[in-house]
């Protein structure tokens, strides 16, 4: 694994810009450029690939500490190496994927709703803010926060933020065994299931329902594991880490279409939502990727009506591809930005138009 700090570079580079008013595009390995708006072509690249390097590892504690340009890949191999992983299977979608832009988009995979999201595990950062300021939240610990959890305030804010320079996160010890169920059923009949499933508090760690089959995986000791598998009958899943992991980085066939492709995420118990094309559920039925041709509107509608949100997740462009604020939460939002990036610095028009 490469070690290079590059914090003094990109602190002068933000400086440079903050002097000159010239705006900044944070770029890593470059992988999940498609999701969120498209950036303003006025804005220079601000490089931090190759800010790498494990800083601190200690396997007993459950603590990993890196610089936020390592490629996520080496970051699973060395937890690998010591029988652990990141507990909120995070996606890379692409061999060249970061620390740094997996947690600057907030994503998480399959384990998500039973592990934890990326925000829930992360215990430290630090961050250059547009003042060219280096400054450090939170620790190494879980019980270290007094007032804001301003950690977790970074994890999906798109780097609009700061340039994320370190984060210290928590691991957890690989299952022992993994099994993957699948039933034939109906997509309202699948949904019972997740719920019924998930009163009964059973070593569930990832749910998705497609073209009329569910597929659950168990995860824990082979003993326990084994079990449930016999209480709950269904077939066994035959090379199911592939399954999930071509859910977790979009490469099942369902996604191999050229319609827009919405992220809907719902309340746990949502019943399904009548939208035109075609749908997955992920997340125990939380999370659903719709293909569609529906108008933006309609489907936003929709998703609000239930108590949820729509996103368009790929190739958005310049539109506003995310669910408008609450206006009561615009001032906060605001607010936020300007304490951290008062001159509009970084990614410039990611999010919205206005920052």
């Amino acid at each position: 694994m490469t070690d290079q700090d590059l914090s003094s570079q990109l602190q002068q580079q933000v400086l440079h810009a903050s002097a000159e008013k010239q705006k900044l595009e944070i770029r890593g390995g470059n992988s999940k450029s498609f999701y969120g708006r498209q950036q303003r072509p006025e804005a220079q690249l601000l490089e931090v690939g190759g800010h790498t390097g494990v800083i601190n590892y200690q396997p007993a504690e459950l603590v990993l500490t890196v610089r936020t340009g390592t490629p996520l890949s080496e970051i699973n191999a060395l937890l690998e190496a010591n029988h652990q992983v990141l507990p909120f299977e995070p996606p890379a979608f692409g061999s060249d994927a970061t620390l740094g832009g997996t947690l600057a988009c907030g994503l998480s995979g399959p384990s998500r709703p039973y592990e934890g999201s990326a925000r829930d595990h992360i215990l430290g950062l630090q961050l250059l803010n547009g003042k060219g300021q280096v400054l450090r939240f939170g620790g190494e610990v879980m019980k270290n926060v007094a007032g804001y959890d301003t950690s977790r305030l970074m994890v999906g804010a798109f780097g609009t933020l700061g340039v994320l320079l370190e984060a210290s996160m928590k691991v957890l010890p690989a299952a022992a065994t993994q099994h993957t169920l699948v039933h034939e059923t109906t997509e309202s009949e699948a949904l019972t299931q997740i719920d019924r499933l998930r009163s009964r508090y059973l070593p569930v760690t990832a749910w998705c329902y497609a073209e009329g089959r569910a597929f659950t995986r168990l995860s824990g000791s082979k003993q326990n594991v084994a079990a449930v598998c016999k209480t709950l009958g269904g077939e066994t899943l035959a090379r199911a880490d592939v399954r999930w992991r071509e859910l977790r980085e979009h490469q099942l066939p369902f996604f191999n279409d050229p319609r827009p492709l919405w992220r809907l995420s719902l309340p746990s118990g949502t019943p399904p939502i009548d939208l035109s094309g075609r749908q997955l559920l992920d997340w125990g039925g939380c999370q659903r990727w719709l293909l569609s041709d529906a108008d933006a509107p309609l489907i936003q509608s929709k998703c609000r009506e239930a108590g949820g949100h729509a996103e368009l997740f790929r190739d958005a462009g310049s539109i506003d591809v995310f669910q408008d604020l609450d206006a009561s939460l615009i001032p906060l939002h605001q607010r936020i930005k300007a304490s951290f990036d008062p001159d509009g610095l970084f990614n410039p028009g990611r999010i919205s138009a206005e920052w």
